[in-house]
C-alpha cells in the first residue's frame, strides 16, 4: 500500500511548510473586514465629530434621513462627498445648540427641499415618485398578460399538403 502525502496521525498533511488553504485565507480575510467594519462605517474626519456620544448619536441619526445630493442613494452619514460633509457639519452645529431631530431635520428640508429627504412626504408633488413602483409593476404585468393572450390565441397554420405527406412517410418509419 502507497502512503500519498498523509502524515502519521491521518491529518493529510505531510510537513510544517505548506501554505494555508485559500479557504483559510479567504476567511481570515472576510473575518479582519468584519472586525474593522465599524471603524470603516465612521464616514467623516473625527475632529468633526461632536464630543458628547448622546448628541453625536443624534447628529448621525438625523444624518441617515438625509440624502446625499451628489451620490443620491447614500445617506449623507454614508457620503464622503464634500456637500456631505458639510450638511453633516450643519447637522451636528443644530443639535449642539439644543435644535431637537424636527428642527434640524426642518432647517435642512426648507434649504434643499425634498430631495433632500430620503424618506419624502407624501404629498401632490411627490405622488408620481411614490406611485413608480407600482406603476413599473402594473406595467410590468400588462405586458406579460398580453404576451401570453397573444401567443395563446394563435392557432398554427395548417399543413401543406406536401408537409402532410413528409409527416405521414415519418410516422409509418419509411423517411429517416
Amino acid at each position: 500500500m502507497v502512503s500519498r502525502g498523509l502524515s502519521a496521525s491521518g491529518g493529510g498533511r505531510s510537513g510544517g511548510g505548506q501554505s494555508p488553504s485559500p479557504l483559510r485565507c479567504l476567511a481570515a480575510v472576510l473575518a479582519f473586514l468584519l472586525a474593522a467594519a465599524p471603524a470603516l462605517a465612521m464616514v467623516g474626519r473625527p475632529e468633526d465629530r461632536l464630543r458628547d456620544p448622546a448628541l453625536e448619536s443624534r447628529a448621525q441619526e438625523i444624518g441617515r434621513e438625509l440624502r446625499c445630493m451628489v451620490c443620491q442613494n447614500q445617506s449623507i452619514e454614508d457620503s464622503d462627498a464634500d456637500l456631505a460633509s458639510d450638511l453633516r457639519r450643519i447637522v451636528r452645529e443644530r443639535v449642539a445648540a439644543g435644535e431637537d431631530n424636527a428642527a434640524v431635520m426642518r432647517f435642512v428640508h426648507d434649504r434643499y427641499g425634498d430631495f433632500v429627504l430620503l424618506r419624502p412626504p407624501f404629498n401632490p408633488v411627490t405622488a408620481l415618485l411614490w406611485a413608480m413602483p407600482f406603476i413599473a409593476l402594473g406595467g410590468g404585468a400588462a405586458v406579460i398578460l398580453a404576451r401570453r393572450r397573444r401567443a395563446a390565441g394563435t392557432e398554427p397554420a395548417p399543413l401543406t399538403e406536401a408537409e402532410r405527406r413528409r409527416l405521414d412517410e415519418l410516422e409509418r418509419g419509411n423517411g429517416a
